[in-house]
């Protein structure tokens, strides 16, 4: 049968030629996008390795992992090797692996996500945090796969950590600081009238000769006895609620509620023993001593149980210092007057 539409010897080259062009633009257009598709592969990667953040996917039906290179680095395993869940979650301390296990459960459940910041230990023994982020895809309502990302945040939280710490707690001799000192006094507030307290008496410390050693031995010598102090009044009250340095040359210490007046006492007592001890410097021997203010814990609020304790610590001045002195307060009327325990 001939064709209705014949076409010309020129009519057919032009075609085929129209044809050539057609397939080498789309030709050009597949290798602009391969091109800018290599190009963002190589932003991604880049990205993701400056940020060390990798992809990863589980299928649920067997378990099967599937990593980008940064999730092989973060667990220091050789890139594109077999992966094995079973062996992964060995990785995972026994706290980790339980919070990922309930996360990971609850959102295969609810076929929704999680995000976690959990710790590893790699397959070379490294400790690392890991920031996880998961999302499920679901087929019909049924949970089909898990997938998201995982990124290193040891540093971040390295830093978080240390910044916590310089907030909460005094460089130089490693104890808290006064600010943390104050939010656990204000614990009183909350407890209020409540028979379960934060903790029992307060003790307020003051070197009694840190002032002429500092002034006549230079600050290295004065800095020397704050630490050497802090190491005293730690090692005393090893099983306080809190030892703070709350001033220059000024220490708080909470003792447990369970605690009896007598023990009590005996810790203050304690204190001044120790700090009788001359702290040796360079070869010098400095003597410096310490009074000490005590309140008990009683229906009071955090700034009166303070003023009772400094009002204690005034009074163990006044007689003569190295000592100690009790304020307790009185059944009915509060008694103000502190007295000493021998």
């Amino acid at each position: 049968m001939s064709d209705p539409f014949p076409l010309s010897v020129s009519g057919e080259a032009e075609l085929i030629a129209s044809l050539h062009a057609q397939l080498e633009a789309q030709a050009e257009l597949i290798r602009q996008q391969t091109a800018s598709l290599a190009h963002s592969r190589k932003i991604f990667d880049r990205s993701s390795a400056a940020a060390r953040i990798g992809v990863w996917e589980c299928d649920l039906a067997d378990e099967s992992l599937v990593w980008t290179d940064v999730v092989y680095d973060i667990f220091d395993q050789e890139r594109g090797t077999p992966l094995d869940r079973a062996v992964t979650l060995k990785c995972y301390p026994e706290e980790s692996l339980r919070a990922l296990s309930e996360a990971r459960s609850r959102a295969i459940e609810d076929r929704t996500g999680f995000s976690l910041e959990t710790e590893i230990v790699t397959t070379k023994g490294n400790r690392r945090w890991i920031r996880i982020t998961a999302t499920v895809e679901s087929v019909d309502n049924v949970a089909v796969r898990i997938f998201g990302m995982k990124q290193d945040i040891t540093e971040e939280k390295i830093l978080a950590d240390r910044n916590r710490y310089l907030a909460e707690y005094d460089v130089m001799t490693g104890l808290a600081n006064r600010s943390r000192f104050q939010s656990k006094l204000s614990e009183l507030s909350v407890v209020a009238g409540d028979a379960r307290k934060p903790f029992g008496a307060l003790l307020l410390i003051d070197l009694d000769e840190f002032k002429s050693v500092n002034d006549s031995c230079g600050h290295a010598a004065g800095d020397e006895c704050l630490r050497e102090a802090s190491q005293r009044i730690r090692t005393v009250c090893a099983d306080a609620e809190l030892v703070a340095r709350i001033g220059g040359d000024e220490f708080a210490v909470m003792l447990g509620a369970h605690l009896p007046f007598a023990a009590i006492s005996e810790t203050a007592r304690a204190i001044v023993a120790e700090m009788a001890r001359p702290v040796t410097f360079r070869g010098r021997a400095l003597q410096l001593g310490a009074s000490v203010g005590v309140a008990l814990v009683d229906d009071c609020t955090p700034s009166q149980l303070f003023v009772m304790a400094d009002a204690a610590l005034y009074a163990a001045k006044n007689a003569g210092r190295s000592t100690f002195r009790i304020h307790r307060p009185g059944s009915g009327k509060r008694d103000s007057r502190p007295y000493a325990a021998a």
